[in-house]
């Protein structure tokens, strides 16, 4: 896992389900194909899988971005709490 911050906006939540979309797809392909192998030829099914492809680009181009976080850009570093420590002289030399 990265220790980096990870985007919630829609159109990068649209876009991580990517791969799972087309897992899927191929799974109900070849699902079709056990069931309905004499009508359902699993060879030519590529257009299936483009046609997923082309749909998740395609909503995840027309989502907003609100809140997008892009993954180029560093956080700034936290600055960390003052304690309180002895109290220091304003004079050199003073209070060794």
């Amino acid at each position: 896992m990265s220790n980096g911050i990870r985007c919630r906006c829609p159109r990068c939540t649209i876009r991580g389900l990517m791969g799972p979309a087309v897992i899927v797809t191929i799974g109900v392909l070849f699902l079709l194909h056990e069931v309905r192998g004499d009508v359902f030829d699993f060879s030519n099914t590529y257009p299936f899988i483009l046609i997923v492809i082309g749909a998740i680009l395609l909503a995840s181009s027309m989502a907003p971005m609100d809140g997008h976080v892009d993954s180029t850009t560093v956080p700034p570093p936290a600055v960390p709490p003052a304690t309180p420590g002895p109290a220091q002289s304003s004079l050199p030399g003073q209070g060794q």
